[in-house]
């Protein structure tokens, strides 16, 4: 069964945790044929007068990048996606820039989005949104567009904590993954409670999705407050 890139508008809760909006969605109807995702880190490489050499020193974890292309096809040849409506290219871009462009309206700034694709899990808020168009019908209307997007990584307190507390190995707590664990369930017995930390952990150990995560994994488990 093919899996379309699901957009979808989120919120970030007092106590940190994510709220989904379902009614503020876009399945693309063609996936990127590709994608870049970056990360960084940063260091201190101050030097002293004399030094030689300088031993870079952690100072902070960068921001988190994703970047692709999708085509929007008004033509009638590709089917959309979910066995939804056909609809134009320019409705389509309206419904695209309603989910990660237009402000959020209580809070007036652009909203957090999350990206859903295969193994692909990513949380964060629009950089940049180039529309190219490149088919028309006699009225001069729309019929194809290559849209390229691009975002940046956005974590929640809780998950801004857990990777400031990526160097304290101390305080973790190390779990292989076994047959028939799935990191809800792993979460759900080291924590205990009822608010699920698997987004945070799956962010903490760079796992591209909550899914599917091999037997053999080893997983750093570490201490919420």
């Amino acid at each position: 069964m093919l899996t379309h890139l699901l957009m979808t508008r989120y919120s970030i809760e007092k106590d940190g945790t994510i709220k989904l909006d379902p009614s503020a969605a876009f399945s693309a109807q063609i996936n990127p044929a590709d994608f870049r995702h970056s990360y960084g880190v940063h260091y201190d490489k101050q030097k002293t007068l004399g030094d030689a050499a300088v031993d870079p020193r952690f100072s902070s974890v960068d921001d988190e990048h994703i970047s692709f292309s999708i085509v929007l096809d008004g033509t009638g040849v590709v089917p959309p996606p979910e066995n939804g409506p056909r609809e134009d290219v320019k409705t389509q871009m309206k419904k695209l820039n309603g989910v990660v462009y237009e402000y959020v309206t209580l809070k007036k700034e652009p909203p957090y989005v999350r990206l859903l694709w295969g193994t692909l899990i990513f949380f964060g808020r629009l950089e940049s949104i180039n529309a190219q168009y490149t088919l028309f019908k006699p009225s001069g209307d729309p019929l194809r567009a290559r849209v390229e997007l691009s975002f940046i990584g956005a974590m929640s307190k809780k998950e801004s904590h857990l990777v400031s507390n990526r160097q304290s190995d101390s305080v973790l707590q190390r779990v292989t993954v076994r047959e028939g664990d799935t990191l809800p369930l792993l979460c759900q017995g080291h924590y205990g409670g009822t608010e699920d930390q698997s987004q945070a952990v799956a962010r903490y150990n760079n796992l591209p999705s909550l899914l599917n995560v091999k037997p053999g994994t080893q997983l750093l488990l570490p201490p919420v407050e």
